[in-house]
């Protein structure tokens, strides 16, 4: 009998869009600063309506990024 490796985190359900946002929004904000916006939609979603559906997730943290790219472009 072969043992069966059993991964010891889940994957992440936001890989896909994770990329997508970092490239989308690479020349405004740094790759820790995406993390943090989907992290911050995942939680808001999650005290919201009790559960975090990537699709809203990934609309919450593309709202957060271009609001924080608007202010930083007001700036200057």
């Amino acid at each position: 009998m072969s043992e069966r490796s059993i991964p010891d985190t889940e994957p992440d359900p936001y890989a896909d869009f994770s990329a997508a946002l970092r490239d989308e929004f690479s020349e405004v904000h740094p790759a820790t600063t995406v993390a943090r916006c989907i992290e911050a939609a995942h939680y808001g979603a999650l005290e919201v309506i009790g559960h975090a559906h990537p699709g809203l997730v990934e609309r919450i943290a593309r709202k957060h990024l271009e609001v924080l790219a608007l202010v930083a472009s007001e700036r200057g």
